[in-house]
């Protein structure tokens, strides 16, 4: 059974006044969803289905898919904004976190499989 990648990261939610708000977010990769899709639930329990490819994309320049939006913020910390027929939701994640969470999804990407190694 391929592994499934789960990884906790920090965020803030945006406001329009002037606090933020810390958010609990859980990054989860499927290895055995061809599509490459992250699921990424917020705090409120909302799932979001965004392409692992956005999101390193939105790392180094803005970019966007269907209602979600990203883009760098510094060298720290990257702006998800998700659109919904309920409004708009901007966090602001730690780039730290993301960056583990995608790479250890490459890696298990590139890691042999017991049937191409032919090891149990």
């Amino acid at each position: 059974m391929p592994p499934v990648i789960e990884e906790h990261a920090r965020a803030r939610l945006i406001t329009d006044g002037p606090l933020t708000r810390p958010v609990p977010v859980d990054l989860r990769y499927d290895t055995a969803d061809e599509s490459s899709t992250v699921h990424v639930s917020f705090g409120s329990g909302t799932d979001w289905a965004v392409s692992r490819d956005l999101l390193e994309s939105g790392l180094r320049f803005p970019a966007e898919r269907g209602n979600v939006r990203v883009w760098p913020c510094g060298r720290a910390q990257l702006i998800v904004e998700l659109r919904s027929d309920d409004g708009v939701e901007v966090f602001q994640i730690d780039n730290a976190d993301l960056i583990r969470f995608l790479h250890r999804t490459y890696e298990e990407a590139q890691a042999p499989t017991a049937a191409a190694t032919g090891k149990p």
